[in-house]
């Protein structure tokens, strides 16, 4: 069986939390898009843990953790990231990397930063991980696929050429030194010897692997509301974060996933730039922020604060629809406990006129949120394992959230441990 787990909303929903609990049942774990710009959270037995490139499966002997051919492979960061888990006492995991991923190139880092730098104040607020630079170049046809480095002569002529465009814009546009192809030509020598023992023919091994009856998790980054086509576009990311891209992003059939896991945040955050209609300020903001996630809410990967906001039930339900959610993961619900009253977004304003569906960019941007203002329950609810037990206030506000996006809420998130878990039969007819 094939299980996807997504993000509804801006990312930052506690996705790896529920992967690492959800790979218990699994025998592989794969990443099937986006790259070092995101990072999933992890708290465990063996300590914590802020993954970006490794699927959040490798805390478990029996899974296989793989880079599916979507993913933006940046090979220094990635194994950085193994030496420290593995510095920490988490044995090394079963890794296998597609021969078709395509590597983050050093240059793609640096085209990040300078053209960040160039914009101003009109910068996308990238991470600087070179995602952009490296996408662009995969839809040119000039990327580098891992299974190029294994043919050097071919490989030097392709060097040489794509470096030719890359030095004029280095040298002419952003005042920059321009690359030495010979350099790059060893650098990537280097990343060979670090992937050479994990490459493989990835689609060929899900293949067999979906034939033996093996159960697959699709592990995805970011959220809806990032994806280039259906997100707040142009604020987005740069590679499609949607369930459905899982089949490509791994190299399986689309009709082999079974079940799509959209991680659904029990107050809305968001980092980078771009519209967020349910969003607060000030002490208000920086109250929930303190108390957010496991140590506040800051970026995993870049430590930037968060922006905060109250849960919006339009841009939840229209990330669920646009994900095909079959079971929504309710996370972080515990950090709420301190609030004697809840707001939630119900539906936006725009021009005098209340709606109900999320809407593209430029109309987004105008709306204003419709609030509805909810009990709070006044108490910590981590360490409660059945439904039942949680304070009715706070029974209200799951069942409201339901009805409100429309999709069945089957797992509650009531704290950062993977124990921290409550598994609930939905109330939606």
């Amino acid at each position: 069986m094939v299980r996807a787990i997504v993000g509804a909303n801006w990312g930052d929903e506690g996705k790896g939390k529920i992967t690492d609990m959800l790979a218990q049942d699994s025998d592989i774990v794969i990443r099937f898009q986006g790259g070092a710009n995101a990072g999933h959270t992890i708290v465990n037995h063996y300590g914590k843990f802020a993954l970006h490139t490794l699927p959040s499966g490798v805390f478990y002997d029996h899974t296989t953790s793989i880079i599916g051919n979507g993913v933006a492979l940046d090979v220094p960061k990635f194994f950085k990231e193994v030496g420290e888990i593995t510095s920490q006492g988490v044995p090394m995991p079963k890794i296998l990397i597609s021969d078709r991923a395509q590597i983050v190139m050093p240059y793609h880092i640096l085209f990040d930063q300078y053209e960040e730098e160039r914009l101003g104040k009109a910068s996308f607020g990238s991470t600087k991980s070179g995602i952009a630079p490296f996408y662009s170049d995969k839809y040119a046809k000039i990327g580098f696929q891992v299974q190029e480095l294994f043919h050097e002569d071919t490989l030097r002529t392709k060097i040489a050429r794509v470096l030719e465009t890359k030095n004029i814009l280095l040298e002419h546009l952003y005042h920059k030194p321009p690359i030495d192809p010979d350099e790059l030509f060893n650098t990537l020598m280097e990343y060979k010897k670090m992937v050479e023992p994990y490459v493989c023919d990835v689609s060929a091994f899900l293949w067999k692997s979906i034939k033996e009856g093996k159960n697959v998790l699709l592990e995805g980054q970011l959220g809806s509301l990032k994806d280039p086509d259906h997100g707040i576009y142009p604020m987005v990311t740069s590679s499609s974060t949607l369930a459905g891209y899982g089949a490509i992003g791994a190299g399986l059939p689309p009709y082999e996933i079974k079940q799509i896991v959209t991680v659904v945040k029990a107050y809305s955050s968001a980092v980078g730039a771009g519209a967020f209609v349910s969003e607060i300020f000030g002490d208000e903001a920086d109250e929930l922020r303190r108390r957010g996630g496991d140590g506040g809410e800051f970026g995993a990967t870049t430590g930037r604060p968060r922006r905060m906001g109250w849960f919006d039930c339009v841009a939840t339900r229209y990330g669920c629809r646009i994900q095909g959610t079959t079971d929504v993961a309710f996370t972080v619900l515990d950090v709420l406990g301190y609030l004697d009253k809840i707001p939630v977004c119900v539906g936006y304003e725009y021009e005098g006129q209340r709606i109900d569906d999320f809407p593209t960019t430029q109309i987004l941007e105008k709306c204003k949120p419709v609030i509805e203002v909810l009990d709070g329950w006044k108490t910590d609810i981590r360490g409660i394992k059945n439904y039942d037990d949680l304070p009715a206030a706070c029974r209200a506000y799951i069942e409201f959230v339901e009805k409100q996006i429309g999709f069945p809420i089957t797992m509650v998130s009531n704290g950062p441990s993977r124990d921290d878990i409550i598994y609930r039969t939905s109330t939606l007819k």
